[in-house]
């Protein structure tokens, strides 16, 4: 699916119930849910001639036409001389160390100083799959949550990367400082995800089987104990969002220093989250190579460790 085209889809009977966004976002490699969720709401998907909302439960034989318009005119990305951490980059994809603070893509409120922006001034080629507004953007990360982002020049290393993705073939490692002592050296939280029903803005966990829930798994393991605060590798084994942040303090071992999930009290005087991607590792998608890459714990984040283990 591709931009500037229509569609026309027949429910098959095992999609049966399933919602209106899911089961596009299911059918097509290269449009996040998000996206999905943006053309429903903007008019762009009839069910059997009629507009439907995102919760909409498909029902067998429903005939669903969906386009997909070319890139807004109006809406014009300014590229700006933002510096970038750049990890690596060939004629097919980079490997971007994200700062603190750096939001990702432009978006309601964040229209300039996004990682987009230096981008844009960096390449003279993006892959257009994700839409006019996230040029090259594959998977993303919180604002204030820094590391290791993979960025596509071509559609066809878009392609192949959000396939690696859906197939759980990339293997994102954080590190996350946490606050607790967490006694298992390791652990898996199994636990679903939605969207928290009494704060629109935050994810929750929550009941199997609630609307918009969707299974969500965390694997971590011990590096350090640090007098109160624990040291964690942590895994994704899925990509939902505030993921770790969420699972890790439903835990009871909110990351320090969030300011939306953790205590009001923030002892350690971060200014954000202690969440670091620091290990990425994938298929390169014209050659088949497995790379590995690694960016170092941004200086607060080292500098607090440093102040722990003195205590």
């Amino acid at each position: 699916m591709v931009e500037g085209q229509e569609y026309r889809l027949e429910v098959p009977q095992n999609a049966e119930g399933q919602r209106l966004d899911q089961f596009l976002t299911n059918r097509s490699l290269y449009l996040s849910r998000s996206r999905v969720q943006h053309l429903i709401e903007s008019g762009q998907v009839l069910v059997n001639n009629k507009t439907r909302r995102s919760s909409y439960r498909v029902r067998t034989g429903d005939m669903i036409e969906m386009r997909i318009p070319p890139p807004d005119e109006e809406t014009t990305l300014v590229p700006e001389e933002i510096p970038l951490d750049i990890i690596y980059e060939d004629e097919d994809l980079l490997v971007v160390n994200k700062p603190q603070g750096m939001v990702v893509h432009p978006a309601a409120g964040h229209w300039k100083g996004t990682l987009v922006n230096a981008l844009m001034n960096h390449c003279t080629q993006l892959s257009g799959i994700n839409g006019c507004l996230r040029p090259g953007i594959v998977h993303r990360l919180d604002k204030d949550t820094t590391g290791l982002l993979l960025v596509s020049k071509t559609d066809i290393a878009h392609q192949e990367l959000t396939h690696q993705l859906k197939e759980r073939k990339i293997k994102r490692i954080y590190l996350a400082l946490v606050m607790g002592e967490v006694k298992e050296e390791r652990g898996i939280i199994d636990a679903p995800i939605g969207r928290d029903p009494r704060e629109r803005k935050r994810m929750a966990v929550l009941s199997p089987g609630t609307p918009g829930v969707r299974e969500a798994r965390t694997h971590y393991r011990v590096r350090e104990r640090l007098g109160g605060f624990t040291l964690l590798e942590v895994a994704l084994e899925t990509g939902r969002t505030h993921q770790i942040r969420v699972h890790l303090a439903y835990a009871g071992y909110p990351v320090a220093g969030d300011p939306v999930y953790g205590p009001r009290r923030n002892p350690l005087n971060l200014p954000a989250q202690a969440l670091h991607a620091y290990k990425i590792t994938f298929q390169h998608p014209r050659t088949g190579d497995l790379l590995t890459f690694e960016a170092p714990l941004p200086q607060v984040f080292a500098e607090t460790l440093e102040q722990l283990r003195k205590c």
